[in-house]
This record gives C-alpha cells, sequence and structure tokens, in this order.
C-alpha cells in the first residue's frame, strides 16, 4: 500500500527562524513559504534527494499545528507523509483493518495539489501519518 516516503513534517515556531537554522545552519535549498489557509498554515519545503523536508507553521490560531506547538514549544517533527497509489483504496483497506482516518474520511487536496489523508496517530505507534495519492 505504502510506495515511498514523500516529505517528513516538521511544525515550526517561527518560519523566520527555522529558514535561517535550516538554510544558514544545514546549508539547504527551501521553497517560498506557501500560505494553506484550508489546512491553516504556512509550509516551506526543503528538497533533498528523492524526499522533502516540510516545515509548518501556524497560519491564525485555530490551525492544528498550535495545539502541537503548545506541547512542544520548540517545534518537532509532526508527521511523515507517504505515496499511495490510490488514496480511496488506501483508506478503505486502513478502515477494514481498525485504523481510524482523521476528520470525515474525504480526501482533501495538499500543499502539493494531490488529494491527502491522516491516519489517527493512536493507530500507528503514536506517529501520525499522511498519505497522498500520487
Amino acid at each position: 500500500m505504502l510506495e515511498k516516503i514523500n516529505h517528513i513534517a516538521i511544525a515550526v515556531p517561527d518560519m523566520e527562524q527555522a529558514k535561517q537554522e535550516w538554510g544558514q545552519k544545514l546549508g539547504v535549498n527551501m521553497s517560498d513559504p506557501l500560505p494553506q489557509p484550508e489546512h491553516g498554515v504556512t509550509v516551506i519545503f526543503i528538497e533533498l534527494g528523492g524526499t522533502k523536508i516540510e516545515l509548518l507553521e501556524p497560519l491564525g490560531d485555530a490551525s492544528p499545528i498550535s495545539r502541537f506547538l503548545e506541547q512542544n514549544p520548540d517545534g518537532g517533527m509532526h508527521h511523515i507523509c507517504f505515496e499511495v497509489d490510490d488514496i480511496l483504496k488506501a483508506r478503505d483497506h486502513l478502515l477494514a483493518n481498525g485504523a481510524r482516518v482523521l476528520g470525515d474520511g474525504t480526501p482533501k487536496i495538499g500543499a502539493h495539489g494531490k488529494p491527502v489523508l491522516f491516519i489517527h496517530p493512536k493507530d500507528v505507534t503514536g506517529t501520525l501519518i499522511e498519505l497522498e495519492q500520487v
């Protein structure tokens, strides 16, 4: 079902500071900030070979990242995104095997313009998993 890692998402409390840390200290190239109001975040992507790092900053107080940052004020790994060929087939497989899909189970369009779903972290060893259809 899972094809490969698409990205690893890191929640950050301050995107400007994160840009300096990743750009200057680690010397990586980053995309421009991309506001995603439908997801309540602003994202920056860092391309590393065949995968990406996604920096997430809250966009407004209702952002789902805000609660994470309350518990982790310095930021930290938020989720891992895996690619799947058919997101509806993947969703149905997960539901049939007792996993909980967050939201109403309908895929949303993610930052890459492709359908995405999230699996409840309590169903996968405490890790929030995003699935993205490729």
